[in-house]
């Protein structure tokens, strides 16, 4: 799917059925979801494998039993070239078939690789498995866990392109995929204030979105032999709340026509009515009923995926409030916590990095509303800042 030119269009309906396939799924009716949107910032870019130099050339059936081809390993230990996550006792110039992952190579072509460079679905199933286990190590920092996991997916991604396999196991797969970026999505916006990470942060949203692009293609293929991702509706759902980022390019020219090219059950499901419901109670700056709808009805990965764009929400929240009332009529802090699911404290600091001024009267804190030194921040951090989900699914 990452090959997104003509032959790989073309090589799809020949070389479904060709990879490993498992049961099929089953899903309701309602038309097939066709490709996403064009759009210049992101369509174009869906590509993290390059293409083949023989745009003609059969697929690749890979042969290669190990989550790294034999003789990539061996040349990465003569070259000392070992992730931290790979070395056997901290060795640089050795590792293991059951700790080293083929890394992802940006110039590649059908013409010089061989069946045995390339890793079968079973083996890519195994090696995603393998990935995700890692991903709540805590033997090293997070961000070094990150970076080998983003570097490892894009080889498997490679690998099913290599290879043309879109059926319902590589869904899954990308699926994963996905997942992987959304929780690291969260992780890495926690501490994005060190400038590392925050680059970090930009090319894992440049992933996240390529990934759902290439995934909803997934679907439309998978679509045409009457099989379905039980996922669906809420890996659908994410595209819409990455809209709820100030600083995400604009992915679509109308979701409203989106909208109406998407499946009826998928439409329909409650994560889409959810997703539909948040972007707009944002739009209409309606932000109590925001934050209580994803306290109570936002899925695990849905509550990932925005929570790092709440303090944006927040600080838009806290410019209405400001705008808004008589310069007599104070605005407590307790009780624009309780509205906005913020700690006392945490809100306090918001107000300051927004401009806010902040008094205290009677042992209560509040800003007085028409403050000129209000301005929205470039940046919000969102450290410390967290939703409490206290209501109840």
């Amino acid at each position: 799917m990452d090959r997104r030119g003509e032959a790989s269009h073309r090589s799809w309906s020949s070389s479904r059925g060709r990879g490993w396939r498992g049961r099929g799924r089953s899903g309701g009716g309602g038309r097939p979801f066709p490709p996403p949107p064009s759009s210049t910032a992101f369509s174009a870019a869906v590509n993290p494998a390059p293409a083949v130099t023989v745009d003609d050339a059969a697929p690749i059936i890979g042969t290669c039993p190990d989550m790294c081809p034999a003789r990539e390993r061996a040349l990465r230990e003569r070259l000392r070239d070992l992730a931290m996550l790979e070395r056997v006792g901290g060795d640089p110039a050795c590792t293991s078939p059951s700790l080293a992952v083929k890394k992802f190579c940006r110039t590649i072509s059908s013409t010089n690789v061989m069946a045995s460079d390339i890793r079968p679905l079973p083996v890519l199933r195994e090696t995603m498995d393998y990935l995700l286990h890692l991903l709540d190590s805590s033997e090293h920092p997070f961000e070094t866990i990150h970076d080998f996991i983003f570097d490892r997916t894009r080889s498997i991604r490679q690998d099913l392109s290599m290879q043309n396999i879109v059926n319902d196991q590589a869904v899954q797969i990308y699926e994963d995929v996905v997942t992987f970026h959304i929780r690291s999505h969260q992780r890495l916006a926690r501490s994005c204030q060190d400038s590392d990470v925050s680059s970090l942060c930009f090319l894992n949203m440049e992933q996240l979105t390529k990934c759902l692009l290439s995934l909803f293609d997934m679907y439309h293929v998978i679509h045409e032999s009457d099989s379905h991702s039980k996922r669906e509706a809420e890996y659908y759902s994410f595209y819409v709340l990455l809209h709820l980022g100030c600083k995400i390019p604009k992915m679509v020219d109308s979701l409203s026509l989106w909208y109406s090219r998407l499946a009826t059950q998928v439409r329909q499901s409650k994560e889409m009515i959810f997703a539909r419901n948040l972007l707009r109670c944002y739009q209409l700056g309606n932000f109590k009923r925001f934050f209580c709808m994803i306290a109570a009805e936002a899925t695990d990965l849905q509550l990932c995926l925005v929570e790092p764009f709440l303090n944006e929400v927040r600080a838009r929240a806290l410019m209405y409030f400001n705008h808004s009332g008589y310069k007599l009529q104070h605005h407590p802090l307790e009780h624009l916590s309780g509205i906005l699911m913020i700690e006392v404290s945490e809100l306090e600091t918001l107000c300051g990095i927004c401009g806010l001024e902040i008094r205290t009267s009677e042992g209560m804190k509040a800003f007085m509303p028409k403050q000129t030194s209000f301005s929205l921040p470039t940046s919000v951090p969102c450290n410390g800042i967290y939703i409490a989900r206290e209501v109840e699914r």
